[in-house]
């Protein structure tokens, strides 16, 4: 008779179950939380009449420098996923490794596309 290998749940609590949901949930809406609160304030700015993007500011970050005005060398083919941890963390930039963008030309921002040509 084969002999079947424990399962790796056997020995957890609910509690401990619980907690592994609650940590999934967690990180869900951490994932999440950026593109709803660009959802809400999307829609605040339609209720209140202005552009969508801007907010009738008529510029927007550049798209590749995420208004910065510069990238990594090696664009996104880059993994500096830890360096990108630290800055969000309030780390200071490595600046060895960056270029200018040329996307915005350095100045980090760009016209709204959805309402500059029309004003």
């Amino acid at each position: 008779m084969p002999v079947e290998p424990p399962s790796s749940m056997e020995g957890l609590t609910s509690s401990e179950i619980a907690g592994f949901a609650v940590g999934a949930l967690l990180v869900g809406a951490t994932v999440a939380a950026q593109r709803v609160d660009g959802f809400i304030a999307t829609s605040q700015r339609t209720s209140l009449g202005m552009c969508k993007k801007c907010g009738d500011l008529r510029i927007v970050a550049c798209s590749q420098c995420k208004g910065i005005g510069s990238v990594r060398k090696g664009g996104i083919f880059t993994f500096g996923m830890l360096d990108d941890i630290y800055e969000s963390l309030g780390a200071e930039t490595k600046t060895t490794n960056l270029v200018p963008c040329t996307n915005c030309r350095s100045k980090g921002r760009l016209l709204c596309p959805e309402c500059s040509k029309v004003r």
